[in-house]
Formats: C-alpha cells, sequence, structure tokens
C-alpha cells in the first residue's frame, strides 16, 4: 500500500529504519550492506530526509550517524503511517486490547531494528490466557498479512530476562502505563 504513495523503496526503507524504532541510529557504509543498495541512493535519501528535518546527523569518530528527529512536527504521524503499514495497529487494535492482563508487548527480531520481515515478533508480558491469544493471533495474522511469533512472560520472568525498552532492541509496542 504504501509503495502506491512513496516510489522509491530506498526511501520506505529508511521510514522503516528510523521511524518504527526511533532509538536506531545508522550510518551510510552500514546502511548500504543491511539494504543490499548502491551509497549514491541512499545518501541521496538521507540528505532529503535531513535537509527537511526529519532526520538529525551526529559525528561518532569519522562516521555520520542518523537518527530519527522525534521533534519535527510530522514524527508522530510518519510513526503511526508506519505502524499501519507493518500492522502493528491491527495488533494493538485486535489482540492486546482484548487480551486484558497484559503490562506490556514488545517487538523484537527485524521490525525492532527497522527492518522490514515477513514474520512480527512479539514478546508479551503479564498474566495471558495462551489459548485466548492463539487465537487472536491467527486472526490478527489474516489481517496484517504477516506471520506473528510471540513469546509470553509473567513479570518475574520478564525481570529476570532483563527486557529493557532502552536497549535498541527490543522495541515496546504497548504498554499498560
Amino acid at each position: 500500500m504504501i509503495e502506491t504513495l512513496i516510489s522509491s523503496k530506498t526511501r520506505i526503507k529508511l521510514l522503516l529504519k528510523f521511524f518504527l524504532n526511533s532509538n536506531m541510529t545508522a550510518y551510510l557504509r552500514g546502511l548500504e550492506s543491511e539494504f543490499g543498495e548502491s551509497s549514491n541512493a541512499i545518501r541521496v535519501e538521507l540528505n532529503r530526509f535531513e535537509k527537511a528535518g526529519m532526520l538529525s546527523s551526529f559525528m561518532k569518530g569519522n562516521k555520520k550517524f542518523f537518527q530519527a528527529n522525534i521533534k519535527h512536527p510530522m514524527f508522530t504521524d510518519i510513526h503511526t503511517i508506519i505502524l499501519k503499514y507493518v500492522g502493528l495497529d491491527s495488533i494493538i487494535e485486535n489482540v492486546i486490547a482484548k487480551l486484558g492482563d497484559v503490562e506490556k508487548v514488545y517487538v523484537v527480531g527485524e521490525f525492532s531494528k527497522g527492518l522490514d520481515s515477513e514474520i512480527i515478533d512479539l514478546i508479551f508480558i503479564g498474566n495471558i490466557d495462551k489459548v485466548y491469544l492463539l487465537r487472536l493471533i491467527e486472526k490478527a495474522e489474516g489481517m496484517v498479512d504477516r506471520k506473528i511469533r510471540y513469546l509470553i512472560y509473567s513479570t518475574d520472568e520478564a525481570d529476570k530476562a532483563k527486557i529493557n525498552e532502552k536497549d535498541p532492541e527490543p522495541l515496546l509496542l504497548w504498554s499498560k502505563d
């Protein structure tokens, strides 16, 4: 769907990379190997986003790193569009909201790194009815046209596993607080 509005595949990849998880930082050569595309195509798009104020940059050694500018007036709108593109908004509405005693839900795997994937990996924390969750996941997979893998942790198990939203991975998708 987003491909109809944005014809540049590189631009879509960059939007996913920086606007799905605003904590992500990346530099040109790293993106080149990650995307498997020419550095020139990526550089052009990075420069456009930076000039528009949508990305900010900083130097670390001799590398110029980029990150989403969360203060940009359109950041929230773009983030919401990316959530819809991936299907995470449907997961929130049709799975998490109906589960009941959920404390937090994290996205891990490729999407937490800002990369597109056919599989959405989730970690649920709370007291969750596994049978009901499975039924909701099956329905959500049909809506988002992606497979959904998940792990369930109780609050104590999550503390022991050291799941922390300050790490680049996992990405906090939803919280009761």
